[in-house]
């Protein structure tokens, strides 16, 4: 036990010197095993070998990489564009065009920030044009963008299933409902906060949805195709991110003329950066996750929590609030890879399914995207629209409330996830 706290306060202590979470972990348990002689250093190698030698991991770098050259080549801003037309005439049509348009674009980056970013940069200039205020209009695009990591493909989905042996494809499957669902809470909200402020829809809504469709068809059919194929079978999820990037190529290229070789380096670049952060991390994530199963960790703290709730609604009520409180202070990736060992044995012994337990852990985490005082959302939001942090979170707590309710309705009615599972 005298180990186990030593090494919750190393990473604590690390985390807030600021040291990347990968080091901050690596670090905590090697000191660990030093100071207790339980093991050997050789250890942390294999384990941080064995942790990224993974075929589906291979999943992640393709699909940020689709993303990127989406949101650089066109396609972001034709579905936009398409959306407009669509929804855009309604009361609060802007706020609704940008969070239809992230639910659309999370089928594409599986990626919060990018999404915020991609979807964000073109939508924010358009609602404040449309007279909405700009503390709003950069909460909305955060809130939505945090969908980038529930509606399939998601990176964080990836990470977990690697983490804990769970099915890529049934995570997948699992998450379209509750993306969907915390898309209609936050256009509910929009709803009324808008009709409330007077915020009007968009001149041009309307007018050439059968030119804005036919303009789109191409970008529209991405999550198609991708998606599409994997349900059916055809490809796997990491065979599908390759897919998607070739897709990306061939109609940024020879559809809409917009993909220039600037543009594909500048894709690559920016992929590159994403991984270096997320690979570290994992791979030393491995290493202290191995130790954590070596010393028995998890099954001792869920025979505690156990032991110490008698009701299986408590004990998710407990794991919510840390997972709350953790996703405001470490990015969603971070706290998969820490807590998913430490929490999914405790589920599954009070009867959560493994897949519905990494919906909910994905999206409680998601809700700490635009928390502070660490939200990233909050800081891609921040810098892209040229607002501090505190006029942002001003308005966006009756959208976050929104997505706690999905949480919990998510947590406590099982179908909502695994309803589509087993009907597929």
């Amino acid at each position: 036990m005298t180990s186990i706290i030593l090494l919750c306060v190393l990473m604590i202590v690390f985390i807030a010197l600021s040291l990347p979470i990968g080091v901050a972990l690596g670090l905590s348990t090697a000191l660990v095993i030093l100071q207790s002689g339980s093991g050997s250093l050789m250890a942390i190698v294999q384990y941080v070998f064995n942790g990224l030698n993974s075929f589906t991991l291979l999943a992640i770098p393709f699909f940020v990489l689709a993303g990127n050259l989406m949101a650089l080549g066109g396609i972001s801003r034709r579905i936009v564009d398409f959306f407009d037309q669509l929804v855009g005439r309604f009361t609060g049509g802007m706020g609704v065009v940008t969070t239809v348009a992230c639910m659309f674009f999370a089928a594409i980056s599986g990626s919060g920030p990018a999404t915020v970013s991609a979807i964000g940069g073109m939508m924010y200039p358009e609602m404040v044009k449309r007279d909405y205020d700009g503390g709003y209009s950069a909460a909305l695009t955060a809130c939505a963008g945090t969908i980038g990591v529930i509606i399939p493909p998601s990176i964080p989905f990836v990470i977990y299933g690697v983490a804990v042996n769970a099915s890529i494809g049934d995570l997948f499957t699992a998450g379209i409902v509750p993306g969907i669902l915390i898309g209609v809470g936050l256009i509910i909200v929009n709803y009324f906060v808008s009709k409330k402020h007077g915020y009007r829809g968009s001149e041009k809504a309307d007018k050439h949805l059968l030119k804005a469709f036919k303009e789109s068809f191409f970008a529209l059919m991405t999550p198609v195709i991708i998606l599409g194929g994997i349900y059916a079978g055809v490809f796997t999820p990491t065979e599908a991110a390759v897919v998607a990037i070739v897709y990306a190529v061939i109609v940024g290229k020879f559809v809409y003329k917009e993909l220039t070789m600037d543009v594909v380096v500048n894709s690559i670049r920016s992929t590159v950066d994403q991984l270096g952060q997320i690979g570290l991390a994992m791979a030393l994530s491995a290493a202290f996750s191995a130790y954590l199963a070596t010393e028995q960790i998890p099954v001792k703290l869920a025979k505690l929590i156990t032991s110490t709730f008698s009701s299986g609604v408590l004990i998710m009520l407990v794991i919510l609030g840390i997972l709350l409180i953790v996703g405001c202070f470490v990015d969603n990736i971070s706290a998969c890879l820490i807590l998913a060992p430490v929490f999914v044995p405790i589920a599954t012994a009070i009867g959560y399914d493994p897949v519905h337990f990494g919906i909910i852990m994905t999206i409680a985490l998601a809700i700490g995207f635009v928390t502070p005082p660490f939200g990233v959302n909050l800081f891609v939001a921040s810098s892209m629209c040229g607002l501090s942090i505190e006029k942002i979170t001003k308005r966006i707590w009756g959208l976050i409330i929104s997505m706690v309710i999905v949480l919990l309705l998510v947590t406590f009615v099982e179908p909502i996830s695994m309803g589509l599972v087993r009907l597929l």
